[in-house]
């Protein structure tokens, strides 16, 4: 067996980040950007108001401070959002005034619609406390002024950066684009035919799950199908997802005790790069690397049994791809959490990946339960977790004790009922034990 650490080091030494391009800004939700992105414009463009309610001169007002009595201003108009007013405000006259409209010239505050009254059929608004210049009033350069770091390189790009992205009048951005990944069942015993099961055989879980992964991170997913035992069916399948793809994923024919017809046919097609491991992890314990000798594509050989598939995409895919990326934070959050069962293992060498779900209570502090059925073949119980406690090689934690866990599924934090919303991670980490943080 080789350490965790090493086997993820051997695939991020290969999974390099390709050659960023623009992309429609639309399109780069959660890419990351590649060039700084300076402002050339402020935001906002021009002095608006950030209320509803009246513009007029602050001075007008600074009477209430010491008579203590109301101002009464005339109204002549309406100022709408895009629509400028054309005459200036002057001595004792106020302008009805929207969120977002230009300030009129003159104006130098906003008194909102809580803060006054109007009589006269709208001709005269009445103030009672006195205004500050600047007040509900937005200036150019506000949120971002021209020459500002609008959108620093590396960041991955939600939607308020689009949105910035958006005001600075940019319709593409430069960023890693999206990768293709592509999606690979292998094995004479694995079908996707309904009906009854011919004996021996197998329904294909594998790649529906992998290719759900691969859209829950917002990569484009590339369903390969399935290839039987046969080297040049599979070996045709392989050729041409490396042409299309950016990265590979196979399942199934890693293990010791596999057909060789999956380690032949990416032996000759890897040129000697495809490292056949036994990972120091459980489940998972069988791994493949590899790129595509004509390509340059990685290839990420997975396990069949589907926990094990689940388990080596979190540890290796999905690192690897996400550095491919240019992401800078590769692996899920861990957080420590209080084991609530014994977690009981033998020494073995390993490192144990425990399916579990996580809560949070009202303190703050994280409980891990671990899931009944912890078999690599035992999809259930990975689809009812969230979270995997790593535990070292050793002989396991008792309940109450601090325990390691990774974050696999963030969306159902809230499972088990005690998460309070809005509650914050505690404790998180980039790594999931000390070889992955080397990492």
């Amino acid at each position: 067996m080789i350490p965790l650490a090493e086997a993820r080091q051997f695939v991020l030494d290969a999974c390099t980040p390709g050659v960023p391009r623009p992309v429609p800004i639309d399109d780069a939700l959660g890419c990351v950007a590649a060039e700084p992105v300076v402002a050339t414009e402020p935001i906002p463009p021009f002095v608006n108001s950030a209320m509803d309610g009246y513009a007029l001169r602050a001075a007008d007002t600074e009477g209430i401070r010491t008579t203590g009595a109301a101002v009464r201003l005339a109204v002549f108009g309406t100022v709408m959002a895009g629509a400028p007013l054309r005459r200036a405000i002057g001595d004792g006259e106020a302008v009805r005034i929207m969120t977002g409209a230009p300030m009129p010239a003159g104006a130098d505050a906003v008194c909102m619609l809580e803060g006054c009254r109007v009589e006269a059929g709208g001709e005269v608004v009445v103030i009672d406390q006195p205004l500050a210049v600047g007040e509900a009033v937005r200036y150019p350069g506000d949120d971002v002024k021209v020459g500002d770091l609008a959108v620093p390189a590396g960041t991955v790009l939600g939607p308020g950066h689009l949105g910035v992205l958006a005001n600075l009048g940019m319709t593409t951005v430069s960023v890693w684009p999206r990768p293709r990944i592509g999606v690979l069942s292998t094995g004479d015993e694995v079908t996707s035919e309904v009906g009854p099961l011919a004996p021996g055989k197998i329904r294909d879980a594998n790649r529906h799950t992998l290719l759900a992964l691969v859209r829950r991170e917002g990569w484009h997913a590339v369903d390969l199908g399935i290839v039987g035992d046969d080297e040049a069916a599979l070996a045709g399948a392989l050729e041409r997802g490396g042409a299309a793809c950016d990265a590979l994923i196979t399942s199934g024919g890693v293990s010791v005790g596999d057909l060789d017809v999956v380690k032949v046919v990416l032996d000759k097609l890897a040129g000697g790069t495809m490292r056949w491991m036994q990972v120091a992890i459980k489940p998972a314990k069988p791994f493949a690397f590899g790129t595509l000798a004509t390509t340059g594509t990685p290839v990420f050989g997975l396990p069949g049994n589907p926990v094990s598939a689940m388990v080596g995409f979190e540890l290796f895919v999905r690192p690897g791809v996400r550095r491919m990326s240019s992401y800078r934070d590769l692996d899920r959050p861990t957080v420590p959490a209080f084991a609530q069962t014994d977690l009981q293992r033998r020494p073995d060498g390993k490192t144990h990946f425990v399916r579990a779900l996580v809560t949070l209570d009202h303190a703050g502090a994280w409980h891990a339960r671990p899931m009944t059925g912890q078999d690599s073949h035992q999809l259930r119980a990975m689809a009812d977790a969230n979270a995997l406690v790593v535990l070292p090689d050793g002989t396991g934690a008792r309940a109450g004790d601090l325990v390691d866990v990774m974050l696999v599924d963030p969306d159902r934090l809230t499972a088990g009922g005690s998460l309070g919303a809005g509650a914050p991670l505690r404790g998180a980490v980039a790594g999931v034990e000390a070889g992955l943080r080397g990492g």
